[in-house]
């Protein structure tokens, strides 16, 4: 039995990762710590977990939780992680950081978003977690930075295409649009009920962190620079995301080259789902799960794209793609304990 703790578990991605790895059949949960509340059952802060999860919280200790586990989830904001993760390695542990700390290949990229770098020297270590993308990467990796869930929704419908160089780059534009967990559990004005209910807005239009992290895996994908525009938004529910992403084509196509171009590329991937050419794709046929449901329209006669993707923002956004990876990582197939059946209604 695989021994996992997770550090930061009382967050919302943090209590997902309880929630997942709780019905993994072969993963146990040794140890979930938490700096706000020490010492309480986790149980008592989330109630739904009661007669089901029986570990007390902890506060953080390197040599406790080495001696306790295999694996390490660390659900914590960005830059805590880059203290936490090199006397990790050196105990030979597997990591899985949820947060943006070891997304970056380029330290400057990362810093010139979030702040200083204090582990520049394992960023070239650590792989993008984009389970589909970089799946033979991750099954090698000791370390794995969990990729946001903006970037899950908008980069999985467009890596295949830019692959294929069936888009002109200059012309990606990602309309994104987000439940409130996306904003993580700390109280903030912003995500208040009476601020979101009957509400609907754009946010750090043209500024969000996101996107350096968008730009350099799609870059790579299209094997030159990809600078896409992308306005995020916050929807008045719990969970969810939708992205609408439009973009030029670089050539004439049908609706068949590119499902199959999608289909091709996901082969024999479980949690991507193409829909067919004119079908919008929704964020109730993901809560709760892995998927990550594709749709597409061709706009005719203007070689125009429109794709629409959807995920639940903690599970294939956060949590779902961490236990993903931690199964690809350990050589166990990628599905194991996220086989959650889609609710059907």
């Amino acid at each position: 039995m695989i021994r996992v703790g997770v550090v930061g578990a009382t967050g919302y991605a943090g209590a997902e990762l309880v929630r997942i790895i709780a019905g993994h059949p072969d993963a146990s949960l040794t140890v979930l710590t938490s700096r706000q509340y020490a010492g309480e059952p986790f149980e008592t802060i989330y109630p739904a977990m009661k007669g089901l999860i029986d570990l007390n919280c902890e506060v953080f200790d390197n040599n406790s939780i080495c001696s306790k586990t295999d694996v390490i989830f660390l659900a914590l904001p960005h830059k805590l992680p880059m203290a936490f993760v090199p006397d990790l390695l050196k105990n030979g542990k597997k990591i899985i950081d949820l947060s943006a700390d070891f997304r970056f290949s380029d330290p400057a990229t990362y810093e010139a978003v979030y702040q200083l770098h204090t582990s520049k020297d394992l960023l070239s270590q650590s792989v993008y977690g984009l389970s589909e993308v970089f799946t033979d990467q991750i099954k090698n990796a000791d370390l794995v930075g969990n990729p946001g869930c903006y970037p899950t929704s908008v980069i999985l419908p467009l890596y295949p295409l830019l692959k294929s160089d069936l888009i002109d780059v200059s012309t990606i534009i990602a309309d994104s649009k987000s439940g409130a967990s996306g904003a993580g559990r700390s109280l903030s004005l912003a995500t208040h009920i009476c601020e979101i209910t009957e509400s609907f807005k754009a946010y750090k239009v043209t500024g969000h962190r996101h996107k350096p992290e968008m730009d350099e895996i799609l870059t790579a994908a299209a094997g030159k620079p990809v600078d896409i525009t992308f306005i995020p938004h916050l929807l008045p529910m719990s969970r969810g995301m939708e992205s609408t992403i439009y973009a030029g084509l670089k050539k004439s196509v049908t609706p068949d080259e590119i499902h199959n171009c999608l289909a091709d590329f996901y082969s024999g991937c479980p949690f991507v789902r193409i829909y067919d050419h004119g079908i919008a794709t929704d964020t109730a046929n993901v809560r709760g799960t892995n998927f990550c449901d594709i749709g597409f329209v061709l706009e005719k006669d203007k070689d125009r794209i429109i794709m629409m993707s959807v995920i639940d923002n903690l599970v294939k956004g956060a949590s779902g793609q961490a236990v993903q990876n931690m199964n690809l990582m350990l050589g166990m197939d990628e599905t194991v304990g996220l086989k959650a059946m889609p609710y059907p209604i």
